[in-house]
């Protein structure tokens, strides 16, 4: 078996204890908050006008009376989190797709403007919102940072996915970005990679169209990722994955990208410039995720919302948080889930890692940090770990499989749900 493989192996288990929430909090009790520590808020909006057989987050389809309801209970939720204590620096909005109700995204993103001190907000959206004036009314509301889910360029690849009939051709999407690029600081473009019917010829087109012909501020470029749930949809839709080919398209990604004058935000992200960073559990340590579906990560315990729309609703309107489930890390666990979030980023602080644990980071990982070295994955200049180019391939490798793990917990939820989610995508609410 090689490392690859290994890794593969074994994040795909040891993931299973971050993602085990066994705890059932019940009353959806919120954590408390740290002194006047300044964290970073996530929202999730699971609304969605397609539902991607690939895609794993939490989602249920479009259904214009059951999202203005959800966007209320949503800015109710952010009130309860200000009166409880908690301050916020920064925004992140995902989903689903935020951007499915602009006006309710936008009364949504002024709430927290008016109450926190938020400096950068992210938002993600999808090519057939571009065109959108009210999606670009976004700027004005204080966006910084649009990431716009793209996939892929080759239209074959966009059928598969069901996504090219809902947000247009290659030509129609190159289109919309070219439009878009410069209404933001960063405009970010989420692409896939390793798919089973893509090829090398396929990939290198995507590549030229993102960085000589419009140009991204920012590149991110995920291996494909599956849930045990999902994995039949995607078979059947977009063919068997392998992984034969993936390291061949990320060394093929990471030269072009490089050489094209980008530089690495994470293992899988590239920026041109002064870019925000894509990938905001690199850069924050806790943070605090709103919605149904939404996690959040606090002193040492990561945190699920309920993914459940109709009991998250009923949750906020009887004054209670939507976070229903969590995993309480060890000592030991906490100290590998900051490793490996930090390596995500590319460096690890070693001194700052040592104050942040009481001078117990080297005893304890040290087996971890060893085998780093020795499979030439890092390597300690000074106080700072930094990955090698072997190490953030390894990397995503680990990633991959940690997402992986978080996606079957979502499974797990959204099947305890089954009833509500066909109820949601059986049939949408007609504009009056």
């Amino acid at each position: 078996m090689n490392i690859a493989n290994l890794l593969s192996w074994y994040f795909r288990h040891s993931s299973r204890r971050y993602a085990r929430f066994n705890d059932d909090l019940g009353a959806a009790r919120l954590p408390e908050p740290s002194g006047d520590r300044q964290y970073l808020m996530y929202l999730h909006i699971p609304f969605c006008e397609v539902l991607c057989p690939f895609c794993s987050f939490h989602r249920v389809e479009f259904r214009e009376n059951k999202a203005t309801q959800y966007f209320r209970a949503l800015r109710r939720e952010i009130e309860l989190v200000g009166d409880a204590g908690f301050t916020f620096s920064e925004l992140y909005v995902g989903g689903g797709t935020p951007t499915v109700m602009p006006e309710e995204l936008i009364a949504t993103i002024n709430l927290v403007r008016e109450r926190h001190p938020v400096t950068s907000i992210s938002v993600e959206t999808n090519p057939d919102d571009l065109e959108n004036e009210k999606v670009l009314d976004l700027h004005n509301s204080g966006v910084n940072r649009l990431s716009v889910g793209v996939q892929s360029f080759d239209d074959r690849l966009l059928k598969e996915m069901q996504r090219y009939d809902k947000y247009g051709s290659s030509e129609q999407i190159r289109r919309r970005l070219k439009a878009a690029h410069g209404h933001f600081d960063t405009l970010n473009v989420d692409m896939i990679f390793n798919f089973p019917h893509q090829t090398e010829a396929s990939l290198g087109t995507d590549l030229r169209i993102l960085t000589d012909e419009i140009g991204a501020d920012q590149v991110s470029f995920y291996p494909l990722m599956s849930a045990d749930a999902t994995r039949k949809a995607m078979n059947k839709e977009i063919g068997i994955v392998s992984y034969t080919h993936e390291r061949t398209y990320y060394e093929i990604i990471a030269a072009h990208m490089l050489a094209a004058g980008y530089t690495r935000s994470s293992a899988w992200c590239f920026s041109r410039g002064t870019s925000m960073v894509d990938e905001y559990i690199a850069e924050r340590e806790e943070y605090l995720g709103l919605g149904s579906g939404a996690f959040s990560y606090l002193a040492g315990a990561l945190y699920a919302s309920t993914f459940s729309i109709n009991h998250y609703l009923s949750l906020i309107e009887s004054g209670m948080s939507g976070i229903v489930r969590r995993s309480t890390l060890s000592s030991r666990e906490q100290m590998r889930y900051y490793l490996l979030m930090q390596l995500f980023g590319g460096t690890l602080d070693l001194d700052a890692a040592e104050e942040r644990f009481d001078h117990r980071f080297y005893r304890d990982l040290r087996p971890e940090l060893t085998a780093l070295r020795m499979i030439r994955a890092a390597r300690k200049s000074g106080p700072t770990l930094r990955l090698t180019e072997r190490g953030h391939y390894l990397w995503v490798i680990m990633m991959r499989e940690f997402f992986s793990g978080v996606n079957n917990f979502r499974e797990q939820m959204r099947h305890n749900i089954s009833g509500e989610n066909v109820l949601l995508s059986t049939s949408r609410q007609s504009k009056p």
